[in-house]
């Protein structure tokens, strides 16, 4: 697993946009940035929907002004889904990527198999990226949701 202090592999995630599928590589986007990333196992699913990506929704602004450039929100799901997730969640605000592979779950070493819930899906977590490497990582217990929150990750900026 992927560990503080370490930077980010190389890998694609996937955006849906008014303009087309855009295939972001992870190396340039985290690039120069300071980025606050949060995996959740499922779009649309209870935790996911109804607390963790509302409250980056809710604060954004607050990450912002301590001087956080993006906030990404990942799922191993496709495109399509994030894109409808951030519509139906006002989540314009931050970047819903996809990873539809789990290939950069993967990489991070941060997946997880839920079996016939959906099969392979990234472990909830929230990490603060400065310039493509990890300064912060917080990773969920399973089935708890507690040290990736919003107010979690924002306390330690």
């Amino acid at each position: 697993m992927i560990a503080q202090g370490q930077a980010l592999p190389a890998g694609t995630l996937s955006e849906l946009t008014a303009d087309g599928m855009l295939n972001h590589n992870t190396t340039e986007l985290f690039a120069d940035k300071k980025v606050v990333m949060f995996a959740v196992p499922g779009a649309f699913t209870p935790t996911c929907s109804e607390v963790h990506l509302p409250g980056f929704v809710v604060m954004a602004d607050e990450f912002k002004a301590k001087g956080v450039d993006m906030i990404i929100c990942v799922s191993v799901n496709d495109a399509f889904v994030m894109q409808a997730w951030s519509a139906a969640r006002n989540a314009a605000a931050l970047m819903m990527l996809a990873d539809g592979d789990a290939s950069f779950t993967k990489a991070l070493g941060l997946q997880m198999d839920t079996a016939g819930f959906g099969g392979v899906r990234s472990q909830r977590y929230a990490m603060v990226v400065d310039n493509g490497v990890v300064t912060t990582l917080n990773v969920e217990a399973p089935k708890s949701f507690e040290v990736s929150s919003a107010e979690a990750i924002l306390a330690t900026l």
